[in-house]
């Protein structure tokens, strides 16, 4: 099953996908104010049904604290629901920026989907 989010006007796009009972997000574009409430939809639209999920970040050019902040409020979410938000493929940019504000050190943080959804 594949369910893009209509955030095409912003730039954004997130497809969903679903591995062995694993949601996976495919976001590409740039993460910032303008798009952190499709984000948000997106990645707590279906955390009851399915609270074990992976964002595949390989597509994201850019990301602000928006992003940090929807991460962090999905990650708290996700847990609540006894399950797990795990992101993968982030480029380097992405990646200094969850490093920085340790964000990496509290979701895990995966070079390729694969590797989350074994992790």
């Amino acid at each position: 099953m594949t369910d893009t989010h209509g955030a095409a006007r912003s730039g954004l796009s997130i497809d969903h996908t679903a591995v062995d009972g694993i949601r996976v997000l495919t976001v590409r574009g740039e993460i910032d104010h303008d798009v952190k409430d499709v984000l948000s939809e997106a990645l707590l639209s279906l955390d009851g049904a399915m609270p074990r999920t992976v964002v595949d970040l390989s597509g994201v050019t850019f990301m602000d604290s928006s992003g940090i902040n929807v991460f962090v409020a999905a990650h708290k979410s996700m847990s609540d629901a006894q399950g797990w938000l795990r992101m993968a493929g982030a480029h380097a940019p992405v990646l200094r920026l969850l490093q920085l504000v340790g964000l990496d050190q509290v979701i895990g943080c995966h070079p390729t989907v694969a590797q989350a959804l074994t992790a």
